[in-house]
């Protein structure tokens, strides 16, 4: 019976072929998925790269206060005259809180309230205020060879 089985088995295996053999001993068959994935691969750690990190530094406290249009009215100008930097507006009862911008450096934190103070956008003392702000990295210079 088990002699049976082997023999049964070195058949089917001797009759079965391990490669095809049309195709050359040399030949490659591509496939075009992998292209696909490296292309993805790029462009994902192409972002990585250009990614925005939190670190360490200051924005403008401009306003404290209670009356949402005001708070709203000096929102819409800042991001009117300033769109390069971001207005943060956050609600801590019952006041409304406004931020502005993002300094990783306390002397750019500095000029920048100078020139807020200068252009009057609001009536009042603008404060530095320690935080973890937003800076985006720079796209890694590429070398050739």
């Amino acid at each position: 019976m088990k002699l049976t089985f082997f023999i049964g088995c070195l058949l089917i295996c001797s009759s079965s072929t391990a490669q095809d053999s049309t195709l050359n001993a040399n030949s490659v068959i591509k496939d075009e998925r992998f292209d696909l994935l490296g292309k993805q691969m790029t462009a994902y750690n192409e972002s990585l790269a250009t990614k925005t990190q939190m670190v360490n530094g200051y924005r403008l406290m401009l306003l404290n206060t209670t009356d949402r249009p005001y708070a709203m009215k000096v929102r819409s100008q800042l991001m009117q005259q300033y769109p390069d930097q971001k207005v943060y507006i956050s609600f801590v009862s019952p006041y409304i809180k406004l931020k502005f911008g993002n300094y990783p450096e306390k002397a750019d934190a500095e000029k920048a309230r100078k020139m807020m103070l200068a252009a009057k956008v609001v009536s009042g003392n603008i404060y530095l205020v320690p935080e973890m702000v937003e800076q985006k990295q720079e796209k890694p210079a590429v070398v050739e060879d």
